[in-house]
């Protein structure tokens, strides 16, 4: 029902290359760029599964096709799709996930006027609780031809020490490629912020940070990492200007389906690791 790609990023780390000093306590020593990644990865990585499991089973699912059990009660009203992997299933991404993912919809994913909710029940991904909700509205096309959606995001992800990430966002979902081929492969979405909203993330240690995508987020259904777009991440917390993550970067060519970012602080640059 709902597609695109994930990532899940580790911490910063300094370029090799160049002398940038290591990250002050002030910046949280980068780690609202970590959460902030984490957040985007496990957001994307459900509406993805959602969409694959609602149009072909587990078969393409990002897991092994015997650990994951999908059911789709469509005499229920509205419809419910259940993702159930269990006490353990272990991805073709190396992720184990445990516990449902819960589709409540009405309509088609492709049917304009549609809504998909998403729930959680005990559901984890590398022993991470993740709960919340998103709210995925099918607003036909623009005037570009192309479907669009209205993504609402209410998003906790309780981490193995226990401490609590959080972020809410109101985002459009643009699908660019593969909307009019049976496979999924090949799609792929654009992702912007709604006009007048911007993503808000407080951290574990209770520290707010809000995010604003400045250039639309490319993902990718084949792919496992945030291909291309960039973010602007603002904070009372921080001195000496905003934080821009830019997720186009890379050491090959630019926008590519790697597992580089690049966060920039003033005049310096740090290469963060997708993972």
């Amino acid at each position: 029902m709902i597609a695109a790609s994930l990532i899940t990023l580790s911490a910063c780390k300094r370029d090799k290359t160049d002398s940038t000093p290591a990250l002050t306590n002030a910046d949280d020593n980068g780690g609202y760029a970590s959460d902030a990644a984490k957040l985007e990865s496990t957001n994307n990585d459900v509406l993805n599964m959602a969409d694959l499991a609602a149009t072909s089973g587990a078969a393409n699912l990002r897991t092994t096709s015997t650990c994951v059990t999908v059911t789709n009660d469509t005499t229920a009203t509205p419809h419910v799709l259940t993702l159930n992997f269990g006490t353990g299933c272990t991805g073709i991404d190396g992720k184990l996930r445990t516990g449902e993912i819960i589709v409540t919809y009405s309509g088609r994913y492709k049917d304009s006027g549609s809504t998909h909710t998403i729930t959680f029940n005990n559901y984890t991904v590398d022993g991470n609780r993740v709960t919340g909700s998103k709210t995925v509205t099918n607003n036909g096309t623009n005037t570009s031809g192309q479907v669009w959606y209205t993504v609402v995001v209410n998003d906790s992800i309780k981490l193995a020490d226990d401490s609590l990430i959080t972020q809410t966002a109101h985002r459009t979902r643009t699908w660019l490629t593969g909307y009019s081929t049976p496979a999924r492969d090949d799609d792929s979405y654009s992702i912007a912020d709604v006009a007048g909203y911007s993503t808000v993330l407080r951290r574990a240690n209770g520290h707010i940070f809000n995010i604003a995508i400045t250039s639309p987020l490319t993902v990718a259904v084949d792919c496992a990492n945030i291909e291309a777009g960039t973010l602007d991440i603002s904070s009372t917390s921080f001195t000496g200007g905003d934080r821009i993550l830019d997720y186009s970067y890379s050491l090959g060519t630019a926008g590519s389906c790697d597992a580089l970012a690049q966060l920039t602080i003033g005049s310096h640059t740090y290469v963060v690791i997708l993972r």
